[in-house]
């Protein structure tokens, strides 16, 4: 995918914007999210996703580096996650995905923001 793809999926993400974000995936799409259970579905993981984003008052994604292969896209950079109370936490992420076509079958996110909730 080219990189305006990148930027568009990573701003729909950091505009907190669950429906637009389903957009990027298959009807069957799987969700990963650091180490939290699977998500399975387009509409389930539109309806996790929005949960997280209504816990959090903000996000913001400096993208890193981003690599096509055939089917896949691998993305790294940090994001940075702003609580409820106004305080921030910014930690590296990978995000693994892979395609069929132009959507995501497989979304996986590699982060660890275990202190989010601190």
């Amino acid at each position: 995918m080219d990189e305006r793809w990148v930027s568009g999926l990573l701003a729909t993400i950091d505009n907190k914007n669950a429906e637009a974000f389903t957009g990027f995936l298959t009807a069957d799409a799987c969700f990963y999210f650091g180490n939290a259970s699977p998500v399975v579905g387009r509409e389930s993981i539109g309806e996790a996703v929005a949960a997280f984003f209504d816990a959090i008052r903000a996000l913001a994604h400096n993208r890193g580096e981003h690599w096509s292969l055939p089917g896949t896209e691998i993305v790294t950079g940090e994001v940075c996650y702003t609580r409820l109370d106004g305080s921030t936490l910014t930690v590296p992420f990978c995000n693994l995905l892979t395609m069929r076509g132009d959507l995501i079958r497989d979304y996986r996110v590699y982060v660890d923001n275990s202190q989010l909730w601190t």
